[in-house]
């Protein structure tokens, strides 16, 4: 097969976390009773208005400056007409000619190198209601009909399927964390799709462009590229040609396939909304919306490794928003921040994952925590002590002291003391010695357990560890 080398776009409709929808005071809610978040405005009834809801532009205005956009100061709504039974308006309220922002971008890394995916618009628009075929009957729910959306359109600059996917996870990143959507893609709040094209050379005109629609995951959006990629080439290296179509990706086949074939244009027939007047967005407005950004993760991840947390526990911090969040309230503190996380993503995630907890659901508050982490770091408690009492931690609230004198716990902390207890078993166990010297890890363990042994666990194992390799090293 001949190497083509691709052009991707994408395009991605984001439901904004609002409480009402954007042109009614209907709840925006998801999973309730079909046709039970809805109102006379929803429905499309003749002789209704919409009214627009104020912070569905304020969260636009927050997406445009966290995307890097520069922001439109003065615009007007549009009506895209079409006639289709999950739109009983037969038009759609959007933003055609003056999109709130443009010329944004958002910043991936490729393999340790940065890369800018450019974004060409923003717009806010209302979704339409859902559409469920069973058989050949087609069932509308007007729930979702008005919720608000923001349409995030890039240039044609992705190279790649992974670039593609690293773009979504970025821009999930970002949209989640500045509470402007929960972008759950399985309740259909992300949706994106693909316009993918190939050519021989990068002085040829772009290709036929084919567009992959509502692809429900960010991995698919990857397989339903590098698939779309392969049909492409095999149709041209038979010198056959395709017009502009649209397809979906099938999760059975691991493939996309034909929606239609894009004979002509659309013809929407555009024009400015009557009813909705010009909006102006000014200075005040969004320096006002700027306030309520939270750090981005970008910021957290600088933030975290400077306090001595490893890269590897920065990432997985920031996956865990609760987490992260909890976190981020012991930053102005002195604490030792390389414990806080590994107990964060160890023994305390573990008993959040088996209670089906988030952090602040348990008593941990953060001066508890600290006591905590000021305990396992001069060895007053060991992991092995953890684990024993992680619940109490967690469901209690009594003192990190009163829960360790209350359990019994009682660690030798003195090298000294460790050092006799290491002396002795070393010298009842001569064959041990030269097991070291021939194999090291497995006589370390043996001289380990035997120490825990003689200690009843009390010896704190990092330090007998060390105790132990010297004292083995000089035999």
């Amino acid at each position: 097969m001949t190497n083509y080398i691709p052009t991707i776009g994408i395009e991605v409709h984001v439901e904004l976390k609002t409480k009402t929808k954007i042109f009614s005071p209907s709840v925006n809610g998801y999973g309730e009773m079909a046709n039970s978040l809805t109102n006379v405005i929803d429905l499309g009834y003749p002789g209704t208005l919409p009214t627009l809801n104020k912070e569905v532009v304020n969260l636009a205005i927050k997406a445009a400056t966290v995307l890097n956009c520069k922001i439109r100061r003065e615009m007007h709504f549009d009506r895209k007409n079409y006639f289709y039974p999950d739109n009983s308006k037969n038009y759609q309220i959007t933003q055609s000619r003056t999109p709130i922002g443009y010329d944004g971008y958002v910043e991936i890394d490729v393999n340790g190198t940065k890369k800018k995916i450019e974004i060409l618009e923003m717009h806010i628009e209302e979704d339409t209601c859902k559409s469920t075929h069973r058989g050949n009957k087609t069932l509308l729910d007007f729930n979702r009909a008005g919720v608000p959306l923001i349409e995030i359109v890039t240039k044609p600059c992705i190279a790649t399927a992974e670039e593609a996917k690293l773009y979504l996870e970025k821009l999930k990143e970002l949209l989640f964390y500045s509470d402007i959507s929960d972008c759950k893609m399985e309740e259909g709040s992300m949706r994106a799709d693909a316009n993918v094209s190939i050519r021989k050379n990068e002085s040829d005109p772009f290709g036929t462009k084919c567009e992959i629609k509502n692809i429900g995951s960010i991995s698919n959006v990857g397989v339903s590229i590098e698939k779309e990629i392969i049909r492409q080439a095999e149709l041209l290296d038979k010198g056959e040609t395709f017009q502009e179509q649209t397809r979906r990706y099938d999760d059975k086949l691991g493939n996309t396939v034909l929606m239609r074939v894009k004979e002509t244009g659309n013809d929407y027939r555009y024009f400015p909304e009557p009813d909705i007047p010009y909006l102006y967005v000014t200075d005040e407005m969004i320096e006002e919306v700027k306030k309520t950004i939270p750090m981005l993760p970008d910021k957290r991840r600088e933030v975290y490794v400077s306090k001595g947390v490893s890269e590897i526990n920065a990432n997985k911090l920031i996956q865990n928003r609760p987490l992260s969040d909890y976190f981020n309230t012991m930053l102005e503190d002195n604490t030792n921040f390389k414990i806080a996380s590994n107990l964060l993503l160890g023994d305390i995630s573990a008993y959040l994952n088996k209670n089906e907890k988030v952090i602040t659901d348990t008593t941990l508050t953060k001066e508890r925590f600290i006591e905590l982490i000021k305990n396992m770091e001069d060895n007053t408690l060991t992991s092995k002590n953890l684990k024993d009492i992680i619940d109490k931690i967690l469901e209690s609230t009594d003192s990190i002291e009163k829960i360790i004198k209350d359990s019994g716990i009682e660690n030798i902390t003195d090298d000294s003391a460790i050092r006799e207890v290491i002396v002795k078993i070393i010298e009842a166990n001569p064959q041990g010695i030269a097991d070291y010297k021939e194999r090291p890890d497995r006589a370390l363990k043996f001289f380990m357990g035997q120490v825990m042994k003689e200690t009843k666990g009390s010896a704190n194992p990092q330090m007998a560890t060390e105790i132990l390799k010297e004292e083995l090293s000089n035999k």
